[in-house]
């Protein structure tokens, strides 16, 4: 597997990962109209103008996915998203980590499903703290945001 930065020519295989991955956390809230499942390619194809994205590729397929942009000194990490099947072996772990030194931010914001225990896990072990509760903009999925403030 190697790790590396995705470009225009990578969106649609990215949108189909995205939608295959995040199949999980809509039938864990049992609610289909997420964001990551409604984006449209045109939506991803505007993100890569001020977007990193990075890709994990293994055996020619994207098998992860991770990106983010920094505003007034936050960097905001979203839609990280592994194949279901290759989850739980790290790819998650080193896209992260991947994508955290593209950037010199004060601070680094995601924010997760409060049910989606694992993700979370994976985040605290990477040094976020939830710092807000708060209602998905989707609906009534309660969120967490969590921050690493950078020492």
């Amino acid at each position: 597997m190697e790790i590396l930065q995705a470009t225009i020519s990578d969106a649609e295989e990215i949108l189909g990962l995205q939608k295959l991955a995040y199949r999980i956390e809509a039938e864990r809230y049992n609610d289909f109209n997420i964001p990551p499942l409604m984006q449209t390619l045109e939506e991803i194809k505007k993100q890569f103008n001020d977007h990193i994205f990075l890709k994990a590729v293994s055996e020619n397929m994207i098998i992860g996915t991770v990106r983010a942009h920094e505003e007034n000194g936050t960097c905001y990490i979203g839609k990280l998203a592994v194949y279901p099947e290759m989850q739980n072996r790290g790819i998650g772990t080193v896209l992260m980590q991947e994508i955290e030194k593209h950037y010199k931010p004060v601070r680094f914001e995601l924010f997760v499903g409060s049910k989606s225990e694992n993700n979370i896990h994976l985040y605290n072990k990477l040094g976020y703290r939830i710092f807000k509760t708060d209602k998905y903009e989707c609906g009534n999925i309660e969120i967490f945001y969590m921050e690493k403030i950078v020492e």
